[in-house]
C-alpha cells in the first residue's frame, strides 16, 4: 500500500512541519486526519485541503492528555474506517541554560515532547497490533542526535524519542506485528517552536540562527511522504534534515 487512501492521523499539525504534511499527503491520495490545540487554525488547513479535492478531518487534540489521544484514534476510525499512520510531531522548543532553572518549562516539555510521544503510541498500538500493520513517524531534532547548549531538556527528550522509536521497531519485528517507525531529526526548520522560548539570551541566539539558516517545513513534508510510501517489508528509520548552508 502506498500513500494512497491511507488515513495519516498527524499531531501538531496547526502549522509548520505538521500543516505541510497532511497538505503533501492529501494531495498524494492520503486521508489525513490533524490533531492539534487552535481548532480555527485546523479548521482552515481542511476546509483549503478539501477545496483542492483532498480528504481531511480535524479534531482538538491535547497530546498530554491520554484520554483525548485515545478519542483521536477513535474519531478517525468513524471518519475515514481505519489508522494506518500516526505521525507523532508535536513539540515544544523552550530553551534555556539550565541555570536559569525555568522548571516548569522543563516539565511542560517532558509532557508534551515525550508524555505526548508516550501517549499518542499507547493509543493507536492496540489497532496496530491487531491488524498486524501500521506506521509511527515522529518528529526528533537534531538536538536528539548531539548536545547543544541551552537545550539540555528538550534534547533529553529528544533523544528519548529516538530511543523509543528504535525499540518500538526491534519489538516489532520480534513480535511480528509489521509496524514501521521512522525518526526525523529536523535542523533550522522555519517553525513557530521558537515563540516558545522565554529565556532573552536563548532566544536571540535561536532566532539568529534561525534568520541565517532555516529552509520551509514542506522540506521536512516531503520525507515524511517517502518513508509512507515505501513498500510494506520495508522500514526506513532515520532521517536528518536541516539547510544545506547550515553546519548543525
Amino acid at each position: 500500500m502506498t500513500i494512497a487512501n491511507k488515513t495519516v492521523l498527524i499531531t501538531g499539525a496547526s502549522s509548520g512541519i505538521g500543516e505541510s504534511s497532511a497538505r503533501l499527503l492529501a494531495s498524494k491520495g492520503a486521508r489525513v486526519v490533524l490533531g492539534a490545540r487552535r481548532t480555527d487554525k485546523l479548521k482552515e488547513i481542511v476546509d483549503s485541503i478539501a477545496q483542492d479535492g483532498g480528504q481531511a478531518a480535524y479534531y482538538k487534540l491535547d497530546v498530554t492528555d491520554p484520554q483525548q489521544n485515545k478519542d483521536f484514534v477513535v474519531f478517525a476510525k468513524e471518519q475515514f474506517g481505519s489508522v494506518d499512520v500516526m505521525f507523532l510531531n508535536a513539540g515544544l522548543m523552550p530553551s534555556s541554560p539550565l541555570s536559569a532553572l525555568k522548571t516548569d518549562e522543563w516539565n511542560q516539555m517532558v509532557d508534551v515532547n515525550l508524555k505526548g510521544v508516550l501517549n499518542g503510541i499507547a493509543a493507536v498500538l492496540p489497532e496496530f497490533v491487531g491488524q498486524k500493520s501500521g506506521q509511527f513517524i515522529t518528529t526528533s531534532s537534531v538536538a536528539g542526535l548531539k548536545a547543544y547548549p541551552n537545550g539540555a531538556v528538550y534534547g533529553a527528550t529528544k533523544w528519548a524519542v529516538r530511543d523509543l522509536m528504535e525499540v518500538l521497531r526491534m519489538e516489532s519485528a520480534m513480535e511480528g506485528t509489521h509496524i514501521r517507525t521512522a525518526t526525523i531529526y529536523p535542523a533550522a526548520i522555519q517553525t513557530e517552536l521558537l515563540s516558545t522560548i522565554t529565556d532573552p539570551g536563548a532566544k536571540e541566539a535561536m532566532n539568529q540562527t534561525y534568520d541565517s539558516y532555516q529552509i520551509t517545513p514542506d522540506r521536512v513534508a516531503s520525507v515524511v511522504a517517502f518513508a509512507i510510501d515505501q513498500p510494506e517489508d520495508t522500514n526506513v528509520s532515520e532521517f536528518t534534515i536541516g539547510p544545506t548552508i547550515q553546519p548543525w
